[in-house]
């Protein structure tokens, strides 16, 4: 059984909660763990080091909230979506009637990082809806960049406040909208200068071998090994779902590489692509899928010349 604000609602329950200062955040966040707490509810919280510490000393001496960290939830969008997938279907396999968790994206997610953690904000709308979730994503609005808190009202359908008020978001884009949008990422300041490698065509292999090159022995053995496979699915889908010509481009820097391939095609149809497995050997989808659970960060662009996806390996920048 659904209880407050989501009693009554089938599938997922999706909040924004932002925030302007601590007493803010807790006055939204606290009664709600609460409530789960008092429905006999699974009730969870992801949140950074700061603010798990702030909710850990209002709530109450032994409340059965279950703490998650953060940043280990948070570290790759469709690693995410895995996790939570199956926290949350081993939670219903128990016969809980609704899951609720607040969790935060940190600083560090808001620069290069957004436009994927912005299109987890978006998918989670679809992913999660086979389930009686109702979460609360917390974003602190003196230190989140306005572009951001934009994106959060039109991939949130609703925004809650204090005094258990729960407002739909005027903005609110479907996921289906939201993620075939041609919208531009951050450039990486690496990409700034001249690439250590450009390749036209290149087969996988050539791919491969241009990596190993330009790494120079920077990654970490099992880093470049992921970067190589990710590299390696992504040049054959441009090869074989894309529109030649296909383009690589490779810069490395500043403890990270960042390679782009492009091609003339749209890109997938699937606007879940990458984030979301798939079933189909043959699919598109499924290299991208792989992509995303081996590279730091995976950045799309559509637009009129073509689609672009960027592979970082190392943290992507964060200015």
């Amino acid at each position: 059984m659904r209880t407050g604000a989501a009693a009554g609602h089938t599938g997922y329950f999706h909040e924004a909660v932002r925030y302007d200062s601590d007493e803010h955040l807790l006055a939204v966040v606290v009664p709600f763990l609460l409530g789960g707490v008092a429905a006999g509810e699974p009730t969870l919280v992801a949140f950074g080091d700061r603010n798990a510490a702030l909710v850990r000393a209002a709530l109450p001496a032994g409340c059965p909230v279950s703490f998650l960290g953060g940043g280990d939830v948070y570290a790759r969008p469709a690693a995410a979506i895995r996790s939570y997938r199956s926290l949350l279907a081993g939670h219903v396999a128990a016969g809980a009637g609704q899951i609720r968790i607040v969790g935060e994206l940190l600083p560090e997610h808001f620069g290069a990082a957004w436009d994927a953690w912005s299109r987890y904000e978006s998918a989670i709308n679809h992913a999660y809806d086979e389930f009686p979730l109702w979460s609360m994503c917390a974003y602190d609005e003196r230190v989140t960049p306005p572009a951001v808190l934009a994106d959060v009202d039109r991939t949130h359908p609703r925004t809650a406040r204090p005094r258990d008020r729960h407002e739909p978001n005027a903005g609110y884009t479907p996921p289906e909208e939201f993620l075939l949008e041609n919208r531009p990422y951050v450039t990486d300041p690496i990409q700034h200068g001249a690439p250590a490698a450009e390749l036209l065509d290149p087969s996988p292999t050539r791919a491969r071998e241009a990596v190993l090159a330009a790494e120079g022995g920077a990654l970490p053995a099992g880093r470049i090994e992921e970067l190589l496979l990710a590299v390696t699915e992504v040049v054959s889908n441009a090869r074989v779902h894309g529109q030649p010509p296909v383009r690589m481009r490779i810069w490395t820097g500043e403890g990270r590489l960042v390679v782009t391939v492009e091609d003339r095609g749209p890109g997938p149809k699937d606007p879940f692509t990458g984030l979301l497995p798939v079933t189909s050997t043959t699919s598109a989808g499924l290299g991208l899928w792989i992509a995303h659970q081996y590279c730091d960060h995976v950045g799309l662009r559509r637009g009129p010349g073509g689609f672009t996806i960027r592979l970082t390996a190392g943290p992507p920048h964060t200015g």
